[in-house]
């Protein structure tokens, strides 16, 4: 009898796999939906219309973007944590959404076990930006000004746990300093006050601030990586101008539900890749600002590799902070 239900319980697994095996070789079938925690028309929204787009020619289904905001992106990624494990439905995020929320909210899922990554697929660092009043001409003599005006130097924040906060506490561990930040409801209004003169600092989109930095409106001290962007090559990085590993790339990735079988994952991951190989859709991609992952860097491994790391680097930084929903 132990044989008997030995061989059921085999044939059963064997029907299984072969009805897994013939689901991820059909697949896709039907349209494949990303959801997208951010709203849409920004350029986050533009960088993962941009993909599926391209995406589609190897797919051979269209793929639909679901924007699904709220809750600094959490129940975005959220409905796709519950969602079945068979593809059709994914999570675009990045390091906020991915990362440093498992640091400040309650999540009713793991970030790390409940998904099945998909691929890396671009990043871009951050820029130190102030306004002209601000006497320090370089990034050294900045610091210098911070640490003589501590807790009384403005700097524009843009909600708990955003990129630009946990950039600003990043800063005052490395440079030694506490700082005075001042919330926003997004980076286009602190942006506006710094142009006014109203706050002295912040860090921003490179995109964003760019534009004015070549205006001569405000000045930029340094890039939060260790390389030059070549759409600012003139801005030093953070190590060339004297503070040391103050690395803040927000970078972005593509999930799917746990359990996802991992041939309808390597379709997905192939498709990517082949949109990120398009010349048109890397000019694309590029003109926002974004720096592409190598090739190497955009399996699922190299994507849960990164992530675990930047959960590891970031949380203990975040929650020393005591950063909470609401504060700043």
């Amino acid at each position: 009898m132990p044989r008997l239900l030995s061989g059921a319980a085999l044939a059963a697994a064997l029907v299984l796999a072969g009805t897994t095996a013939s689901l991820a070789q059909d697949f896709p079938t039907r349209p494949v939906t990303v959801v997208v925690p951010f709203s849409a028309g920004g350029p986050t929204d533009a960088l993962i219309r941009t993909l599926g787009e391209r995406m589609h020619q190897s797919l051979g289904q269209p793929v639909l973007v679901e924007n699904v905001t709220g809750a600094a992106g959490t129940i975005g990624v959220g409905r796709v944590a519950k969602a079945p494990g068979d593809g059709y439905t994914l999570s675009f995020g990045h390091w906020s959404t991915h990362v440093i929320n498992g640091a400040v909210y309650p999540l009713p899922f793991d970030l790390l076990t409940d998904f099945e990554p998909i691929a890396l697929l671009t990043s871009y660092p951050m820029v130190l930006v102030s306004k002209n009043d601000v006497p320090a001409k370089n990034l050294k003599e900045f610091v210098a000004w911070t640490k003589a005006n501590q807790q009384k130097a403005a700097v524009g924040s843009i909600g708990a746990g955003s990129a630009a906060h946990v950039a600003g506490v990043y800063f005052e561990n490395l440079a030694g300093v506490k700082l005075n930040y001042i919330p926003y409801r997004g980076a286009a209004p602190a942006l506006q006050d710094l142009l006014a003169g109203n706050i002295d600092f912040m860090f921003d989109h490179v995109s964003n601030a760019l534009p004015h930095v070549k205006e001569g409106k405000i000045r930029a001290y340094a890039v939060t990586s260790e390389k030059r962007l070549p759409s600012a090559p003139d801005i030093p990085t953070v190590d060339e101008a004297g503070l040391p590993n103050l690395y803040v790339s927000i970078w972005y990735g593509l999930w799917a539900p746990k359990g996802t079988p991992k041939a309808v994952v390597a379709k997905l991951n192939a498709a990517v890749k082949d949109a990120l190989a398009d010349p048109a859709v890397r000019a694309k991609l590029e003109a926002l600002g974004q720096v592409i992952a190598p090739p190497e860097k955009q399996t699922p491994e190299a994507l849960a590799a990164h992530q675990k790391a930047e959960i590891e680097k970031w949380w203990p930084i975040v929650k020393a902070a005591n950063i909470k929903i609401g504060t700043n």
